[in-house]
């Protein structure tokens, strides 16, 4: 196996098999580009002195098994609230892009009597669970190789919402550590994944070509939790909403619109 989903070659990175997606061998999965746009969003321009508040990651098409640059700007330069602007370039073609909302770092004063919402049961009290569909996707990639699954409620071969603890068996870039922006990234573009109401054994595909999420802290150690339902609407399309979470508690929240469609 792979021991990183990118492997960097001067301002390229490059993927390997651990970026495929399920929806097709020869396209990455959502989470690894997600991943990779979240790492220049905090890099660019002194972004250490900030904190990504907000990412709206746009897939704009499949994005290939072939090497990729990042792209970035600022679309709103400002001491406290910036916009940087990132696209994902495959070749000449525009494969994704991204905006990303920095705030400044502050400490402020807080009370010590905030509410505390506990986190759900730990990951180690879940159980892995191998998609429904696993026989259809008999090769090497990023859902089944470069993460793991414990699902505290629900599984992939029950459909309906569900909870489900993810980590990274890899590092994002080879010879990089992946930052905890860059975990909840590569976890929470499985929203749609984990909470399906309509099976792929059943002929239907539900591909979100974007993804938005919102964060008002960073997660505490490897393990990023979504709490996940997906909605389905009547002219094809689709929403799937998760509550994302660490073993200490809620850390944001993440959105995919979904593309429904009936295959062969």
């Amino acid at each position: 196996m792979s021991d990183a989903i990118y492997t960097p070659d001067g301002d390229r990175f490059v993927p390997t098999v651990l970026a495929r997606g399920p929806w097709s061998p020869d396209a990455q999965h959502g989470g690894a580009p997600a991943a990779l746009l979240a790492r220049d969003a905090e890099r660019f321009e002194d972004g250490a002195r900030t904190f990504v508040a907000r990412l709206t990651i746009e897939l704009l098409r499949p994005v290939p098994l072939s090497p990729l640059v990042v792209r970035s700007r600022f679309a709103r330069p400002g001491k406290k609230v910036q916009l940087v602007e990132s696209t994902l370039v495959a070749g000449d073609t525009e494969v994704a892009r991204c905006v990303a909302l920095r705030m400044r770092r502050e400490a402020v004063r807080l009370p010590d009597d905030l509410p505390v919402t506990p986190p759900p049961p730990g990951p180690y009290s879940g159980e892995a669970s191998a998609s429904p569909w696993s026989q259809q996707i008999d090769y090497e990639a990023y859902h089944n190789r470069a993460v793991e699954h414990r699902f505290v409620a629900g599984s992939f071969v029950t459909a309906g919402p569900a909870i489900d603890w993810i980590r990274l068996r890899v590092p994002v870039v080879a010879g990089e550590e992946t930052s905890a922006l860059s975990r909840v990234a590569a976890a929470a573009d499985f929203g749609n994944g984990i909470s399906w109401v309509l099976g792929r054994n059943d002929g239907y595909a539900f591909i979100n070509p974007d993804l938005t999420i919102y964060l008002h802290r960073h997660p505490i150690g490897e393990w990023v939790c979504l709490d996940a339902t997906t909605s389905i609407g009547p002219q094809g399309t689709g929403l799937a909403e998760s509550r994302l979470l660490d073993e200490q508690g809620p850390i944001g929240r993440s959105v995919q619109s979904l593309l429904i469609e009936r295959q062969p």
